[in-house]
């Protein structure tokens, strides 16, 4: 009991951004994936974990000797124009994901209780940008990643739906691609949901949090951490930690909708009842209370750290006070680019695409600017003058540079096909 202890106290900005990443965007692009093309894209969740992990921990690793969030690594250390052409991909992703993800929370609230959509909204957005700026994040998150839990549903109906584990098993361990429009747009969408830019500059931003928290430092961005062999472990635990509980839910949704939803014949999920119906088996009456529950849980938990991190990036930029440990009146423009970010958001929904299809885009679009802040990553993670005796060693670099080949090729074969 006392080692489960401590081990549940490691987990902290790791298992949150793992938690995270599993949010309205991906349950619905996963969803898309299985009722699309079955099990044949199932390789994925087993193909992205260890680049997962290997992205995560630089980023933690970046924040725990630096002190500093990735915004203003790269205003010190590279060309401003190199740190606009960043936050602007950041803040671009992050504020249609932020848009698709309050889409989605009204549209599950509407399963529940039959109110026009405008009014679910309006309601989840105010109670985001209270949550946001008024309380503790450290306090509600975790009550929310408690809710991150209903996501297990999708896991334990895996086992209650009919299905040819054979094909489960070769599908996830053999790649199965196929060169045509729909296949890698659906390839670049699962890239971008899973590792995604808002990731990087969260989870970066928040180690450096639990630094001030724990006296390691005395103000984000001012100062050199005191942290030794013991943090950096307890960092890459917690990283592992959740980005397999991450990856673990996403084969399991997509393995369920291919047995619900794609055996069924529907190969295009537009709403919240469609991509509800992929837990009917395990919850029957309850389906639409626990998918509501898993969307709004998982929102909740999402939109904060996605309007966070683009809030840290630019507060970083324009050397701004900065902090979610700071007070809305310590810190005026942190705060009031969560708030504006969320109200950006909000008008996205007002556009004519459905949104359980916008969330799909914007997995899309997160698949697109990913690759430069990946590079990015990448060359601060190998900067001694940066990180010291803490750079990258041969095996972070060579995954770092396939993932990077990888999603350029994709993001680059599929705008190709548009032309």
């Amino acid at each position: 009991m006392e080692k489960l202890k401590k081990f549940l106290k490691i987990l902290g900005p790791g298992f949150i951004t793992g938690a995270s990443d599993d949010d309205p965007s991906g349950i619905a692009t996963y969803s898309q994936t299985g009722a699309q093309f079955g099990y044949t894209q199932l390789w994925t969740a087993l193909f992205t974990f260890p680049f997962m992990v290997t992205i995560q921990e630089m980023c933690g690793r970046i924040g725990t000797v630096t002190g500093r969030g990735l915004a203003g690594i790269i205003r010190d250390n590279y060309s401003k124009k190199v740190l606009y052409f960043c936050v602007f991909l950041l803040v671009i992703a992050n504020t249609v994901n932020i848009g698709a993800d309050l889409g989605a929370m009204a549209s599950a609230g509407q399963l529940l209780y039959d109110i026009p959509f405008i009014i679910w909204l309006l309601t989840i957005t105010l109670i985001s940008i209270v949550l946001e700026v008024f309380v503790p994040y450290k306090f509600y998150s975790r009550i929310l990643k408690f809710l991150a839990f209903t996501l297990l549903a999708y896991v334990l109906g895996a086992f209650i739906v009919k299905q040819d584990w054979s094909k489960v098993l070769y599908f996830t361990l053999v790649p199965h691609i196929t060169f045509t429009r729909d296949y890698l747009l659906n390839l670049v969408a699962i890239l971008g949901t899973t590792i995604s830019p808002y990731l990087f500059f969260w989870e970066t931003g928040e180690v450096v949090e639990e630094e001030v928290a724990h006296r390691q430092l005395r103000t984000m961005g001012k100062g050199i951490p005191k942290f030794g062999a013991r943090n950096l472990q307890e960092m890459r635990i917690d990283t592992v930690v959740g980005m397999f509980f991450s990856n673990l839910v996403m084969l399991f949704i997509i393995l369920v909708a291919a047995a619900t939803i794609g055996a069924n014949g529907v190969t295009s999920i537009e709403t919240a009842a469609q991509a509800a119906e992929v837990i009917r088996p395990l919850a029957g009456d309850l389906t639409f209370f626990l998918f509501a529950a898993g969307i709004i849980g998982t929102g909740l938990l999402a939109v904060p750290i996605l309007a966070g991190s683009a809030s840290y990036a630019l507060s970083e930029t324009f050397g701004w006070k900065e902090g979610l440990y700071r007070k809305f009146t310590k810190a005026h423009g942190f705060y009031a680019i969560i708030i504006l970010a969320t109200l950006v958001g909000l008008l996205i929904n007002f556009t004519p695409i459905k949104p359980f299809r916008m969330l799909y885009f914007a997995a899309v679009l997160n698949g697109i600017c990913a690759p430069p802040l990946l590079f990015m990553i990448l060359l601060i993670s190998n900067n001694k003058k940066i990180l010291g005796t803490y750079t990258n060693n041969r095996f972070s670099n060579i995954f770092g540079v396939i993932i990077i080949a990888v999603m350029s090729l994709s993001a680059l074969f599929l705008l190709s096909t548009f032309i």
